[in-house]
């Protein structure tokens, strides 16, 4: 089964906690804390296997979760870190972050891996806290939370060609014989379900990569026909053999096939048209087809789009086509990549995000997620741990925020599901 759309959830490990632990040996009865840190939680990361073709493992397992820390122990004992979780992806995956809808990752090369969410840090134990006043702290901290989201897993064939055109054109004929591919093949309307890639070789030196991208119907661009799910795979190529049936058997009209896929391709997106395309002309072995073919060309021709007749059962017509292809090959550019390199998603800003501030009736809710690590870093049955975290809110400007928003001596404030009587 060709599986080429999945969504799962990935988490990466929780960082261990800090311990409180006291030196105690024999001769030191007033041994300093000695509380190791926690470890840091694994990472979550996508890795390409370029033995994978299809999505299907995700369709049976959706959620992906790394090892955490250790917890820290005495004598400054850390933590061990928890080991990266690597998911395996085939090229041509494009990740997507399944609320935004934003891409994060576009998984194109072999060699490529890309972390998408990143382990917890681990707590401090309590001998961090140590100063010299607080020579015997009784808190440690907690560790992070690891990242967690929803992804969005797409397949996109990568190609340097497309085949494409109706159903029944040929495609998958054109393919099996120009490739090793061996592609179901059959005189049926339906269209093939899943995209078939294979190596051309010209010669010695001069090969490209060549994808049958299932049939297209009008209407596809609105998701007539699986027409969405086809049309994804089109975007990887850098340029498109448009196959049209020129034998006339069914009483088709190779110029309206021709402006009909177009049209969708156009509909989908706007920079699919900008793709160059040559028209193969396929079924000439069939009787009466130069008068289309001629119409064909003399309607494309003018356009700049060259036109070569082609017989795919026969195996005839295919060197100048295939010599055209290259060429154009040469003067294209590599194929873009999906991937918003404008920022690196998870740079340290991540630990920085703001806070809001809002009022619940009397009660000023503070959120965010510099609150929810400040929260999860504190014990808050431990006097010097609570002094510890109002020190943070007031570096972190909180504080000051609060007092902008007209807070008061005695009113309430809400982290989370803790209340806090605020004291200026």
């Amino acid at each position: 089964m060709f599986v080429d759309v999945a969504k799962i959830y990935i988490k990466g490990g929780d960082g261990g906690q800090g311990a409180v632990s006291f030196r105690r040996e024999k001769y030191i009865p007033r041994g300093g804390p000695d509380g190791g840190d926690g470890g840091d939680g694994g990472n979550v990361v996508f890795v390409v296997d370029p033995g994978m073709h299809t999505l299907m493992d995700f369709r049976y397992k959706t959620r992906y979760k790394a090892e955490s820390g250790f917890n820290g122990g005495s004598n400054n004992k850390k933590g061990r870190n928890g080991k990266e979780l690597h998911i395996r992806v085939p090229p041509g995956t494009v990740i997507k972050d399944a609320e935004t809808g934003r891409i994060l990752a576009d998984m194109r090369h072999h060699s490529l891996t890309k972390i998408l969410a990143r382990g917890g840090r681990g707590g401090k134990g309590n001998a961090r806290f140590a100063t010299s006043t607080r020579q015997a702290p009784r808190f440690s901290q907690p560790g992070e939370k690891g990242e967690e989201r929803w992804v969005v897993l797409e397949l996109k064939s990568i190609a340097d060609v497309g085949l494409i055109g109706f159903p029944n054109v040929g495609k998958s004929t054109i393919l099996s014989v120009l490739t090793s591919a061996r592609p179901k093949i059959a005189n049926y309307h339906f269209t093939t379900l899943t995209p078939n890639l294979g190596v051309v070789e010209i010669d010695r030196e001069h090969s490209f990569i060549l994808a049958d991208i299932p049939g297209l119907i009008e209407g596809a661009h609105k998701g007539s026909g699986l027409g969405h799910d086809f049309l994804r795979h089109i975007e990887r190529t850098r340029m498109f053999v448009h196959v049209v049936d020129v034998s006339g058997m069914e009483g088709r009209d190779p110029i309206e096939d021709y402006n009909v896929i177009n049209k969708e391709l156009e509909a989908y997106s706007s920079k699919l048209m900008q793709r160059p395309q040559v028209v193969a002309a396929n079924k000439c072995d069939i009787p009466g087809w130069e008068q289309n073919f001629e119409k064909l060309k003399e309607y494309l021709e003018p356009r700049g789009i060259k036109v070569f007749p082609i017989s795919a059962v026969q195996k005839q017509g295919f060197k100048e086509l295939l010599w055209e292809i290259e060429n154009m090959l040469k003067e294209l550019p590599a194929d873009e990549s999906f991937e918003d390199d404008e920022e690196d998603i998870y740079s340290s800003a991540l630990y920085e995000q703001p806070f809001e501030i809002t009022l619940d009736g009397d009660v000023y809710v503070v959120s965010g997620p510099v609150v929810d690590r400040l929260l999860d870093s504190v014990n808050l049955n431990d006097n010097e741990s609570l002094q510890y975290f109002q020190r943070m809110l007031r570096r972190r400007g909180i504080i000051d925020a609060l007092r902008e928003k007209g807070i008061k001596d005695g009113d309430t404030v809400r982290i989370r599901d803790v209340e806090f009587d605020y004291i200026d």
